[in-house]
This record gives structure tokens, C-alpha cells and sequence, in this order.
């Protein structure tokens, strides 16, 4: 028989290159929500403590984080979305179908800015933001989590494509850095 236990999209260790550190992560459970127009989804938020977020933020208590990821849509990480939720929004598990790597150091936002149109220098881009881009030629969810750290989400099929433009990029940083 078929073994159909869940893998990983991307099964690698983490990397440190130069002063940059490129992590793959595993969030458990990721549930997209998509409210139906005119529905309270704050009231149906409520128990996990969290409202739905505004373009480009992050809405978080406890262990439940829910990111903006698009027009009228949010993942929620960290939590299972609460009872009753359905009648307001739609609901749908989206674990599976992405891959997502941490980057982390002082050199990160240098090194997403050479794979990433959009300006991430902390005044422009500060912690708790988001942002739907590209990385290299791939659609991506761009998450700032701290000064020097970004979560980077891509579909799952482009993991290993994302691992390698990252340390790739990070490499050619890291060269320049030590001219």
C-alpha cells in the first residue's frame, strides 16, 4: 500500500550564509478565510481574540495569527478556526499548498531587495506588515516578524525554487560583503 503520510514541501536544514540566516518553516495548520460580503467576521473571530485584518497587517492574540493576504482574504495560523465560523465567511485549509522559508539577520532586507520590487527597509516596511509580491519570478506573501526577520510564503510547487533563489541571493551578498 501507498504511504500517504504528509511531507514537508521543502525537507532542508537551515543555512547560514554570510551574516543571513534562511530557514524553511512549518506552521501546522493554515486555514484561508474569506468573508462573505456583509457578514460580522469580527464576531465570529471573537473567541480566538483576533479581528479580520486591514490590507497589508496582522491581527494576533495567543497563539492565533491571522494575516492579511489579499483582497477579502486571511490565513489563519497557530489556531483552528472557531465553530460557526462558515455561515460568515468561506473556510478552507490551505496547509498543504504552501511552502514557507524564515530569513533572518541583519542583511535581510539587502537581500530581498534583490529579488523583491517592493522597498522592505524597516521605515518603509516595519514589523507586523505583509505584502503580496514577487520573489524572483514566483507570487509570494512577504510577512516582516521582526526588525532584521521575514516570513516568506510561496506555493508549495515553488519550494524549492524559493530555497535556491534565497541562498543563491545570499551567497552573491555575501561575496559582495566580504570585497
Amino acid at each position: 500500500m501507498a504511504d500517504l503520510a504528509p511531507k514537508p514541501a521543502l525537507e532542508r536544514a537551515a543555512a547560514t550564509i554570510g551574516a543571513l540566516r534562511i530557514a524553511p518553516v512549518t506552521h501546522g495548520r493554515i486555514t484561508a478565510i474569506a468573508p462573505y460580503p456583509g457578514a460580522d467576521i469580527d464576531a465570529g473571530l471573537a473567541p480566538l481574540g483576533v479581528r479580520f485584518p486591514a490590507p497589508g497587517t496582522v491581527s494576533a492574540s495567543g497563539a492565533a495569527r491571522l494575516v492579511w493576504t489579499g483582497r477579502a482574504l486571511a490565513f489563519l495560523f497557530g489556531a483552528a478556526p472557531p465553530d460557526g465560523l462558515a455561515p460568515l465567511a468561506a473556510v478552507s485549509d490551505q496547509t498543504d499548498g504552501w511552502a514557507w522559508m524564515h530569513v533572518s539577520g541583519p542583511d535581510a532586507p539587502a537581500l530581498l531587495a534583490r529579488l523583491c520590487p517592493l522597498d522592505l527597509r524597516p521605515e518603509s516596511f516595519p514589523p507586523g506588515r505583509v505584502a503580496r509580491s514577487l520573489i524572483g519570478h514566483m507570487q509570494a506573501i512577504i510577512l516582516r516578524d521582526a526588525p532584521e526577520a521575514f516570513e516568506i510564503g510561496v506555493f508549495r510547487s515553488m519550494a524549492e525554487t524559493l530555497h535556491h533563489d534565497l541562498t543563491e541571493a545570499a551567497r552573491r551578498l555575501a561575496a559582495r560583503r566580504a570585497l
